[in-house]
């Protein structure tokens, strides 16, 4: 099984493909399992990574999470680069994964040769923080489905451990990039759906975030939900596809 370490941690992460290192970074709850479909597509061109983020999927746990998290897992990803042998990738990431890969391009800007960003915001409502760690509570068959998938049986844990993530940062006021974003390099494209229920306001988020970028778009969709990218699968592949061959 394909590891590494870092910071003294055992991170497990998926490939498929060769070519150009595209790294596909999970959404909150989510693990390199939930981005098979993903991985398969993507991997017919390039080289398709996707990292279980420290803490879950089959990564090592931790004995507790760090409010800086995302931070710890954007450089956990700028290691998983330098494992492969690569200098510069293009990275993906969906929802809170859009959030970290926008971070990696902030923090890595010598690794980011492009960044897909998909269904996220600049700027989270500490209410709607509240309300999804309220949702994840309900524990409905689907829900624990997906977990179980993504974690195996200790995922209860896991998404006990986000949840508290996700409160702190509602504390904090939900803003993870204090205005770092307008420091980005490489071209960036935001995606969403126009009826995304867990980010209301997505088109005015990410033409505000696209505003701040020098060289980004944002394509937004009049159906799906969230994530786009599995909601709307093909129109979110094809459209992908077509920002990466411009970069290759």
């Amino acid at each position: 099984m394909p590891y590494f370490t870092h910071d003294e941690l055992s991170l497990y992460y998926r490939e498929k493909g060769a070519g150009n290192l595209l790294l596909l970074l999970p959404g909150n709850t989510a693990s390199s399992a939930s981005y098979s479909g993903e991985l398969y597509y993507f991997g017919h061109n390039y080289h398709a990574v996707s990292l279980d983020l420290r803490g879950t999927g089959k990564s090592q746990r931790l004995s507790s999470w760090p409010d800086n998290w995302w931070d710890r897992c954007v450089e956990d990803a700028a290691c998983l680069v330098s494992h492969s042998g690569e200098q510069k990738c293009f990275v993906m990431g969906t929802s809170g994964g859009a959030n970290m890969a926008l971070l990696f391009a902030i923090r890595y800007p010598q690794h980011a040769a492009g960044v897909i960003a998909d269904s996220c915001a600049e700027l989270y409502s500490p209410k709607n923080l509240r309300k999804e760690v309220s949702d994840r509570a309900l524990r409905t068959d689907e829900q624990v489905k997906f977990w179980r998938h993504a974690h195996g049986e200790d995922w209860e844990a896991v998404v006990d451990a986000d949840n508290n993530l996700l409160l702190k940062l509602a504390d904090q006021g939900g803003n993870l990039f204090n205005g770092q974003l307008s420091t980005i390099q490489c071209p960036v494209l935001f995606t969403g759906s126009l009826k995304d229920s867990y980010i209301p306001d997505i088109g005015e988020q990410n033409i505000g975030m696209s505003k701040q970028i020098t060289n980004s778009s944002a394509f937004l969709y009049n159906d799906g939900d969230h994530p786009f990218m599995w909601s709307c699968p093909d129109v979110f592949r094809s459209v992908s596809h077509q920002f990466l061959k411009r970069l290759v």
